[in-house]
Order: structure tokens, then sequence, then C-alpha cells
């Protein structure tokens, strides 16, 4: 140990006592044996703050295990999410009863406005209806929708559902309920049934026995 170890302040010895740190100098005291490619190690401590912490550690796990073992009975994650979990579906089904203009189908009405309207053609071009529909909706690949025969059933209801649900099976219509949101659906629906009666370029023969319900 340097001589002059005795004359440091009180601060100094209290930093040395965390740190059991050698002072610059004394190296070889502490040198060991071994020589790795003319490298060589000190025998250096663990600082003393962080064995204690190491320590505090163990004891809390410690102590939390007990815990966590003798209470098992009354609490685990697997019942907290389970609880979690049915509270959160009797939530969506309570949403579901005091809105169920949003989630009944059968309750649903076409827009007749000019914005939702405007956005049912928007979808018309945006999702490729019109690849098999022509922009015009006169028909092509997929049916004429001008006219008043429909091959899976005429009106709001029929529409929404062969776009949520899908053409039929090996035609190429895929179902759209897990890509738009229900009220696009809907703008898409009531977008069709505004273009009723209209003059496409290059109509498509009437295809389908089933005539425009009434509603």
């Amino acid at each position: 140990m340097n001589k002059n170890s005795e004359n440091i302040s009180g601060w100094k010895r209290f930093m040395k006592s965390l740190t059991k740190a050698h002072e610059l100098g004394t190296e070889e005291d502490i040198m060991l044996d071994h020589d790795y490619d003319g490298i060589r190690e000190l025998d250096n401590v663990l600082p003393p703050w962080w064995l204690y912490g190491f320590y505090i550690t163990i004891v809390i796990s410690i102590f939390y295990y007990t815990q966590v073992f003798y209470n098992s009975e009354k609490y685990s994650q697997a019942k907290e999410y389970a609880a979690e979990l049915a509270q959160g579906k009797a939530e969506v089904e309570q949403y579901k009863k005091d809105h169920p203009e949003l989630f009944d189908d059968a309750n649903i009405v076409a827009f007749t406005d000019a914005e939702n309207i405007a956005k049912g053609k928007e979808l018309f071009s945006s999702k490729t209806c019109s690849a098999c529909h022509l922009a015009d909706l006169g028909g092509s690949i997929g049916p004429n929708l001008t006219d008043n025969h429909w091959i899976l059933g005429g009106g709001v209801k029929n529409i929404y559902n062969t776009i949520s649900k899908g053409g039929r099976p090996g035609k190429g219509m895929i179902p759209w309920e897990s890509t738009i949101s229900r009220e696009e659906r809907i703008q898409l629906a009531s977008y069709i049934i505004s273009m009723q009666g209209t003059k496409p370029a290059t109509p498509k023969p009437a295809q389908g026995d089933i005539i425009w319900p009434e509603e």
C-alpha cells in the first residue's frame, strides 16, 4: 500500500472501501502467474457495492418466490387473464347491444346521401371491382350490375352479403368482410344500388333469375 494512504481524506477512504481498488503502482502485489501470449492478469476482487447489490437481489428473489408460492391459491396470472378475458367479452357484448345498428346485418339500410355514395364509388374503383364489372358497372368477367337481374339476390342486404362473403365458388370474387369495414361495405352496396337503371356503354346481357325485390 502507498505510504501516503494514511494521510488521505475520509471521503477517499470511504470510496476505497466501496471499490477495494488497488492504487496505481501496486500491480505487482496482485499480479497472477498466468501468462497468455504475454498478457498477464491482476487478481482484483469484485467491488463490495456490486456484491452487496447481488446479495440483495438474491434475498428479494427468495422473498418473491415464497410470496408467489404461498399465495398461488389466491392469485395466478392464468386466473387474472381468464377474468380479464371474460370481462372484455362481456363489454363487447354490451357494446353490441347498445349499438345494434353497427352489428345487426338484418337492419342494414342503404345510404342515399351524396357523401356516402361518393365513398362507395371510390371503393368500387380502389378495391378493383371495376376489373370484373367495369367502371360503369356494365359487366365484363362479372355480371352487369345496372339491370334488375341478380344471381345472388338484389337489394342492399343481399348485395352487402355478397360483398362480405364473396361470390359463387370458383367465380373469383373474394369475401371483403375481413378487409374493409362494415360501413364501407354498406357504402359500396349503396353505390351499386344508386347505379340501377343507368346505361353502361357495353352492357353485359342480364344474368340470373332473381328479380330486384321489393323493400
